[in-house]
């Protein structure tokens, strides 16, 4: 049986305590992560995990101590990639520190999976594990209304439906952010690194922030979903085999697919998670 080790991202990019927002935000946008383990400055012990997530939810605070997960989950490098999905699941984690004798190591994340559920023997189909909520949007909404469903349903992409109900596209969190009119340098002050000149700093953090950090530092252009989304996404039928969509995703760096029927009629969405919950079972 595959084990964690032979998956993991290996010596991953960490940041120390003491530290700041700052360093982890920089870290982020320079390598490209949405999550970063924490660990002593003397020693390298794991003492917690910080994602995107974290530092928006906490918008106030700047020390790494307060923001980051405390004792968060962890396994071993021993163990096999079953049980990591069966963690992942559990927990609702998309990033889980791997140790060895109270040493960072790795880290393991949903999309290190992929590979090993195209691996299996292909039993299941896609409607076996579409589980996630599915929130569609009509295509003609205006971007705020959007914006409203993605904070109300805690979701990261939105199906959009043409008049007929037909699915006519995608719309992400990104692609609403990257099509905004954005503050700039408001929210580059708010976060605390408005003396920061290089030249990344507000398209690097383009990549890494929630769009609906702040709402007062969003305007949103008077547009409908339309004009923003990704026409005629890629999909998968309900049919189709998991094994098959887990290739989909890993090739094309997708989070989540459309789930269409034999008549191209949305019927779900599938997400990562939903993918490696066939290594559990």
């Amino acid at each position: 049986m595959t084990k964690i080790k032979e998956v993991m991202t290996h010596n991953p990019i960490t940041s120390q305590i003491p530290g700041s927002r700052v360093d982890v935000i920089k870290l982020m946008v320079t390598h490209n992560l949405t999550g970063i383990p924490i660990v002593k400055k003397d020693g390298g012990e794991l003492v917690g995990m910080i994602t995107r997530n974290d530092i928006f939810t906490k918008p106030d605070e700047d020390q790494l101590a307060i923001i980051m997960k405390k004792n968060p989950e962890t396994l071993s490098p021993e163990d096999s990639v079953d049980y990591a999905a069966a963690k992942i699941l559990e927990t609702n984690t998309t990033h889980i520190p791997i140790v060895e004798d109270k040493q960072l190591v790795g880290i393991l994340t949903p999309t290190d999976l992929l590979h090993e559920v195209e691996k299996r023997d292909g039993s299941y189909n896609v409607e076996d594990v579409a589980i996630s909520p599915c929130v569609p949007i009509f295509q003609d909404s205006p971007l705020r209304v959007a914006l409203a469903t993605f904070r109300a349903s805690n979701v990261n992409a939105l199906p959009a439906l043409d008049e007929n109900g037909r699915l006519s596209g995608i719309l992400t969190d990104r692609d609403i952010f990257n099509k905004s009119l954005i503050n700039g340098s408001s929210t580059i002050t708010a976060m605390g690194i408005a003396s920061d000149e290089d030249e990344w700093s507000w398209e690097g953090l383009k990549g890494v922030m929630k769009m609906w950090f702040e709402i007062s530092k969003v305007e949103l252009p008077s547009v409908p979903v339309r004009d923003i989304m990704i026409s005629r996404p890629t999909t998968v039928f309900s049919k189709t085999a998991v094994v098959e969509a887990a290739r989909i995703m890993r090739r094309n760096d997708f989070g989540q697919l459309p789930v269409v029927d034999s008549k191209d009629v949305l019927v779900g969405m599938l997400y990562d998670t939903d993918i490696i919950s066939v290594l559990v079972g």
